[in-house]
């Protein structure tokens, strides 16, 4: 049995159930004590002052649900008991303070300052029943303290509960926006990937269907490339998908995406029809991770759009390592053709890659004819 969560449940009971037998128990002892006396003086003001007392004690059942008609019954209680209240029984002390403690607890709003106003009104009370010639400072501070404190601890307490919820709406805020952010990666991977394989694999399908009778050894090294290209594929979109599954099943991971990876790339672009020419310059220094593999899909992207939309053409890829920043830079040689706009995915998928980092892209037709793709990023603001 879970203790805890029998309390949360039942507490508020169990708590009005023990202060209503503290109630009777010291009712009974006081008629006990006076048993001796002919006549025991039992006034009107007396039974109301129990009757309400009754309430209150029951009430406290609801003390979350309705912390200000508790607190209604406090003050109802310490206007009509012929004495002071902080003379009046403990177990009516105790309620009265669960009294205050609940309203600051458990209200907010225009609630919590009638709430306040009532905390206030129930210890003039308690000060007004002390009055008296001989009245010291104490006859005030006590009742403040003792009716004025519970209530501060529950403001204290549900301040404290709204700050660990803002922040617990803010950690899920983040986590929600995270999850997008990690979906949005994972689908521009996907694209880039899969349209650059299929990409490859029309070009080497033409190829084989035109050399299949007169070149049949040129169309069987073409159906070896498509087998190999989309083997690769299915590879790295399995390892994509699999972040997204909840089972444990084992998925074969492909190679993450890397610059350390661009030769092979260019090998597979080459083998595909269009000639590439690759070109490091600078010392290559290690990237972040994420900058690292949004360098390599920005040349897969581009190579792909080349290999798509160039026509006969062949490419360049520079890669430059300077001091402060990474350059990426791909060009083909193409007749001019229609490329695709600055809406099509894979151009929307490269100005994300580079806006994460700070950075920079330019694409558009080269004054000599063909394509460029140019992209600066900065490597002080990198964020892994």
């Amino acid at each position: 049995m879970d203790v805890r969560a029998f309390l949360r449940r039942h507490g508020d009971r169990l708590l009005a159930i023990t202060l209503l037998a503290g109630l009777f128990v010291e009712a009974w002892l006081l008629v006990r004590g006076r048993a001796a006396e002919p006549f025991p003086a039992i006034t009107i003001q007396a039974a109301l002052a129990l009757g309400l007392a009754i309430l209150l004690a029951v009430s406290l059942a609801w003390r979350r649900r309705a912390p200000l008609v508790v607190l209604s019954l406090a003050i109802a209680v310490a206007a009509v008991s012929p004495s002071a209240p902080v003379d009046a029984p403990v177990a009516v002390v105790v309620a009265l303070m669960i009294a205050t403690y609940s309203v600051g607890a458990q209200t907010s709003g225009r609630s919590a300052i009638t709430g306040g106003l009532g905390v206030a009104v129930l210890v003039l009370i308690a000060v007004a029943k002390d009055l008296g010639a001989d009245q010291e400072i104490n006859d005030v501070a006590v009742p403040a303290l003792i009716f004025g404190m519970p209530w501060l601890a529950g403001l204290s307490i549900r301040s404290r509960q709204e700050r660990e919820q803002a922040l617990e709406q803010l950690r899920t805020e983040h986590t929600n926006a995270a999850v997008v952010q990690e979906r949005a990666r994972i689908a521009r991977d996907l694209h880039d990937a899969v349209a650059h394989s299929i990409g490859v694999i029309i070009l080497q399908a033409r190829g084989a269907r035109q050399t299949l009778r007169t070149d049949p050894a040129s169309a069987l090294e073409a159906l070896d490339a498509i087998e190999s290209t989309g083997s690769e594929a299915l590879t790295e979109m399995r390892g994509l998908v699999g972040v997204l599954r909840d089972d444990d099943d084992a998925v074969a991971l492909a190679p993450p995406a890397s610059l350390r990876h661009v030769e092979s790339l260019v090998v597979r672009v080459r083998e595909a029809g269009l000639p590439v020419e690759l070109t490091i310059e600078g010392t290559p220094v290690g990237l972040p991770a994420g900058m690292d593999a949004s360098a390599y899909r920005i040349v897969q992207e581009a190579l792909t759009n080349a290999l798509t939309h160039a026509g006969p053409a062949t490419a360049t890829v520079v890669i430059r390592y300077e001091v402060d920043r990474l350059d990426v830079e791909i060009c083909d040689t193409g007749a001019g053709l229609e490329r695709p706009g600055a809406d099509g995915h894979g151009m929307v998928g490269m100005r994300e890659r580079v806006s994460l980092y700070d950075g920079r892209l330019e694409t558009g037709p080269r004054p000599g004819g063909g394509f460029i793709v140019r992209a600066r990023l900065p490597l002080r603001s990198a964020r892994p």
